[in-house]
């Protein structure tokens, strides 16, 4: 355990608080049921910094796509010849990647150096994602700015009615941000523990769900590795859990995602 202080909205350490869950369906929806024997066979979009090919903790990567605005102000995406520009979207696919070793990985860099980006940078990243029918989008990053929220929800309940998980970090400062304090999302806290397959359900939201997310070992540029701590690092820890689901069970819901995610997690009575 670490005595750092950990992210804003991230699990105090102590017991994770119990959550109690109907009988009948603790009986079911057990994490055998759920992830058992899953390799996390869907196509999961990293919307960062960029993705370094070649990464070993990594692997393959099936696109590599980034979010340019050219001399003129247009916003368009074009195919990413740069790679990852901080580090950041490659700690995150190679968490997922040690979770559903067999998803299909794609990068979105909609970030720049520094961890920046520009808000329609982000929402047309987003945007091309969601139309390119990706099963889990990881967003480990958010925005205070009210102006995009709207266009924000909007793109997160387009994803929801098409059957896309939206899995989004909270920010690591206690502030209100977007997308991950909207309910068509699922949110992400972080907490000290090492296990990356003990995830908690939160029964006191905003947050949802809280992963590991402290003093994490994280794929880097140039083939290195770092250690790191943020929501950041929870939120693909949770993406790859989708995975796991959506690749056993391709017919569920984002909802009844959040539902499997909910009834299976570590402080819900009756997990198997």
């Amino acid at each position: 355990m670490s005595s750092r202080p950990g992210p804003a909205w991230s699990l105090p350490p102590g017991r994770a608080p119990s959550v109690e869950a109907p009988a009948t369906w603790r009986d079911i929806v057990t994490r055998e049921w759920a992830i058992g024997g899953s390799r996390g066979d869907v196509d999961v979009c990293i919307v960062d910094s960029g993705v370094e090919r070649g990464h070993a903790r990594v692997g393959p990567v099936a696109s590599t796509l980034a979010v340019a605005r050219d001399e003129s102000g247009t916003v368009t995406v074009v195919e990413d010849d740069v790679g990852d520009v901080v580090g950041h979207g490659t700690a995150c696919a190679g968490i997922v990647r040690a979770l559903a070793p067999d998803c299909r990985l794609h990068s979105m860099r909609v970030l720049g150096a520094g961890n920046t980006g520009a808000g329609d940078l982000i929402l047309a990243g987003l945007r091309h994602a969601i139309e390119a029918g990706h099963r889990v989008i990881n967003l480990s990053l958010s925005t205070t700015k009210r102006r995009f929220a709207e266009e924000l929800h909007e793109l997160a309940d387009e994803a929801y009615f098409q059957g896309t998980v939206i899995v989004a970090s909270a920010h690591n400062l206690p502030v209100d941000s977007y997308p991950w304090r909207f309910s068509s999302v699922i949110s992400v806290g972080s907490h000290e523990q090492p296990d990356p397959f003990a995830w908690y359900a939160n029964p006191d939201p905003p947050v949802e769900l809280f992963a590991r997310g402290v003093d994490v070992e994280v794929a880097w540029l140039g083939g290195r590795t770092l250690r790191c701590t943020g929501n950041s690092f929870a939120a693909p820890h949770v993406t790859g859990i989708a995975a796991l689901v959506l690749a056993k069970h391709p017919e569920l819901t984002p909802f009844q995602v959040k539902s499997v995610l909910h009834l299976t997690a570590t402080n819900t009575e009756g997990t198997g």
